[in-house]
């Protein structure tokens, strides 16, 4: 186990490394001057030399990549004397637009994009595996054909399209829930439920339409294993052969996707947050985006890529509760 554990953390370090050389190359190497963005439409060629130095683009790339890493974990100095500033780790640069460091203005958003994706996880997990588990136990009857149907509706629609539409019946015509905003859990639970409800709801309903089709095939599929027969056979009551020989091993590929899907939120879910105005980490891509922002896409980027391997290494952790087989090998 430990040394399936090793193999994964250095997996995950190996893999954070390339996405960094990769971001580096795309916003540094490939993308136009830094400074000429920053200085704006009213600069000579001497404040754009100026700026350069004091970002240090005018080092050998190797030299940049090299102060770009070791930002990440040690921080680092722009500049030199009197108007040098430093900026610590992990130091993902400052803003363009607001001089803000980028670390800072993240970590501002990451609580409601946290909440947004824990709230529509776990109604996903719920609606999707619940209905695609029964779906799959009454295939072929007015339920299975009436879910999946549903299960199509969801990823038909497009998030902003079914967004606008929950506001326009909740929030406009009946007045059931406020307009979304971001609002503390200890400061009113209910209005804190109340402004998540429907962006847990929108994201939800994509994301279970999804896990409900994928686990109903698999329930079916392992409904028709050779040991799930010799266990009806024995005797064994049908919500123990349900629990325990077909859903389990169902389960699997739904933990795989869980942990993407997941990960992938808390690099912001930008359609869902821009939507509903909140102001989350896929809101501030959003509007880094719209202004060209580029060390707020990067610093994005960057937390989004290690959400993602990081989800990776616990979806792999995982596999080996679920699966006894993939304990077996990695002892």
């Amino acid at each position: 186990m430990l040394r399936f554990l090793l193999a994964r953390l250095s997996g995950l370090i190996l893999i954070l490394l390339l996405v960094c050389v990769c971001t580096f190359a795309v916003f540094f190497v490939l993308s136009p001057d830094p400074a000429v963005q920053i200085c704006g439409k009213n600069c000579t060629p001497e404040l754009i030399d100026q700026i350069r130095a004091n970002l240090g683009l005018d080092e050998p790339l190797l030299s940049q990549f090299l102060s770009f890493v070791g930002g990440l974990f040690a921080g680092r100095t722009y500049g030199a004397g009197d108007a040098a500033t430093h900026c610590a780790a992990p130091c993902l640069g400052y803003s363009f637009q607001s001089s803000q460091p980028v670390w800072e203005m993240v970590t501002e958003r990451l609580p409601v994009t946290v909440t947004v994706a824990i709230g529509a996880a776990v109604l996903w997990l719920l609606a999707g595996v619940v209905g695609g588990l029964i779906s799959a136990l009454k295939q072929g009857t007015w339920w299975d054909r009436g879910a999946m149907l549903v299960a199509l509706s969801g990823l038909s629609i497009p998030n902003y399209v079914f967004a606008l539409v929950l506001q326009y019946v909740l929030v406009v015509q009946l007045e059931w829930l406020p307009f979304p905003q971001a609002v503390g859990f200890a400061a009113d639970p209910w209005q804190w439920f109340a402004n998540y409800l429907m962006p847990w709801t929108v994201l939800a309903f994509a994301y279970a339409s999804v896990y409900a089709r994928l686990t109903r095939a698999n329930v079916i599929d392992t409904l028709a294993e050779n040991y799930v027969r010799t266990a009806r056979a024995k005797g064994l009551p049908s919500h123990l052969v349900v629990r325990r020989h077909a859903l389990r091993p169902a389960l699997t590929p739904i933990t795989t996707i869980f942990g993407m899907d997941f990960a992938g939120l808390l690099g912001g879910a930008l359609i869902t947050e821009s939507v509903f105005g909140l102001n989350g980490v896929g809101k501030l891509t959003a509007d880094a985006i719209s202004s060209n922002d580029q060390p707020v896409i990067m610093g994005v980027t960057l937390l989004a890529a290690f959400f993602v391997v990081a989800g990776n290494v616990v979806v792999d952790l995982t596999y080996t509760a679920l699966d006894p087989r993939v304990r077996v090998k990695s002892v």
